[in-house]
């Protein structure tokens, strides 16, 4: 059964029959618009787009797969500013010849995801289109506490990371060869597996600055330190190389370090604390905030490949 043949509103019905709202959704799909509860009276919001072939293939995932990287893109995002994720809104646009199992089982994936941290999908829009595209909006509640933003970090600051980094691009990279193994890495890159408590915890614990990790380390800590106008060095010594991602990298001859450098997708989260901040738990400390400008790695210009640009190619 293809989505022509049941039509825009056929297929609206078929998704939203399978969605479940929490505490947050006062009112769901069906009208003009959702009402979310905003108790802060400030809300968290930030926009993604996945586009087939260019972010995701269905080859290589499942639709519940690209469900739960869709929103994990987005509630990773709420997470970074120290809020808890509340709703999400998806637009699809769709060729009209998509098998309509495809876009139920993504908004599974959608919705299992949200609902790992009691968010709901409320809403959204489909429109036809020779590509499939996936634009999400997600939404926040900062619980009184001021957005934890890029521009906080200041020379002294404790360096720290919550999740792990170069999962996703190992797994990236084994499903570019042409292999389906690892299992594990693969199955990181198909569903990121974020620390989203982590981010308010760091919030109550006073960081400074955050990022979500979804370009790369290397990359999204450059983000921080042009906007706080300082300089980060990170620690190579505080990544442990895991024994599948070691194996892996042996046999398709890569760095590891280039994927946990520079890899993104995790969608970790790297903050900035003061020095004598206690960590919260699940943080690590990888490295320093001094002044000056730029990321270093080990006190040098980091040499390996950069990190994602929608525009460009990684380097």
């Amino acid at each position: 059964m293809t989505v022509a043949s049941v039509g825009e509103f056929g297929l609206i019905d078929r998704v939203t029959a399978r969605l479940t709202y929490g505490e947050s959704c006062l009112l769901g799909p069906g009208d003009d618009a959702a009402v979310v509860a905003a108790p802060d009276r400030r809300v968290a919001a930030s926009t993604d787009v996945l586009v087939e072939g260019r972010h995701f293939r269905r080859d290589w995932s499942s639709a519940r797969d690209v469900g739960h990287r869709a929103a994990a893109a987005n509630l990773a995002d709420i997470a970074a500013m120290g809020a808890t994720p509340t709703a999400l809104l998806v637009a699809l646009c769709i060729p009209a010849d998509l098998d309509t199992s495809w876009a139920e089982e993504l908004a599974d994936g959608l919705g299992a995801e949200a609902a790992l941290v009691g968010a709901s999908v409320v809403g959204g829009d489909m429109s036809a289109s020779p590509t499939l595209t996936i634009a999400v909006t997600a939404l926040g509640d900062l619980a009184g506490r001021p957005p934890v933003v890029r521009s906080g970090a200041r020379p002294g600051d404790v360096v720290a990371l919550a999740g792990r980094t170069g999962w996703a691009a190992a797994g990236y990279t084994v499903l570019s060869r042409g292999f389906r193994t690892p299992r594990l890495l693969v199955e990181a890159f198909r569903r990121p597996e974020v620390p989203y408590p982590a981010g308010p915890e760091a919030a109550r614990h006073g960081a400074t600055a955050m990022i979500d990790v979804s370009d790369g380390l290397v990359a999204d800590l450059g983000h921080v330190a042009k906007a706080s106008g300082v300089a980060i060095d990170v620690t190579r010594d505080a990544f442990e190389v895991p024994r599948q991602m070691r194996d892996a990298a042996q046999a398709l001859g890569v760095d590891p370090y280039s994927w946990i450098l520079a890899g993104g997708e995790d969608h970790a989260l790297a903050a900035t604390f003061p020095a004598a901040a206690t960590l919260p738990p699940g943080w690590r400390a990888i490295g320093r905030v001094s002044e000056g400008a730029g990321v270093t790695v080990d006190g040098a210009a980091y040499a390996g490949p950069g990190g994602w640009d929608h525009f460009r190619r990684a380097e």
